[in-house]
């Protein structure tokens, strides 16, 4: 949940005007304490207890070994479409993680944002 927290605290990133929902499989009553923990405020976190959310955005592709999305980011636009989407925690990504540095996706959604 830093990432959120990080995205959340970034004057850059919230100067591009898009806002970020968290979706995990976990449920809500899980990842309540820890959001409340870290002063998540900004930033709806979603359960996804039946992956149905993450199967409509095709993030499944990219899942771990037990079934459960890894760390992906979709942008969607105004119309509901997807622009841009990337999963860093993918097997096939070399540089594999589960935390992506804010800087780096203040860059690459502006990038996108201004297509």
């Amino acid at each position: 949940m830093q990432q959120i927290v990080d995205l959340q605290n970034s004057q850059d990133f919230q100067a591009l005007g898009v806002q970020v929902i968290s979706i995990a499989r976990d449920s809500v009553q899980e990842m309540a304490p820890e959001a409340a923990a870290l002063g998540i405020t900004d930033v709806p976190v979603l359960s996804d207890p039946n992956l149905e959310v993450s199967a409509e955005y095709d993030v499944l592709q990219w899942a771990i070994e037990n079934g459960e999305p890894s760390h992906t980011f979709v942008l969607v636009d105004q119309t509901g479409k997807i622009v841009w989407i990337k999963d860093y925690g993918a097997p096939d990504n070399p540089n594999r993680t589960m935390y992506v540095e804010v800087d780096e996706l203040v860059r690459v959604i502006k990038s996108h944002l201004n297509k």
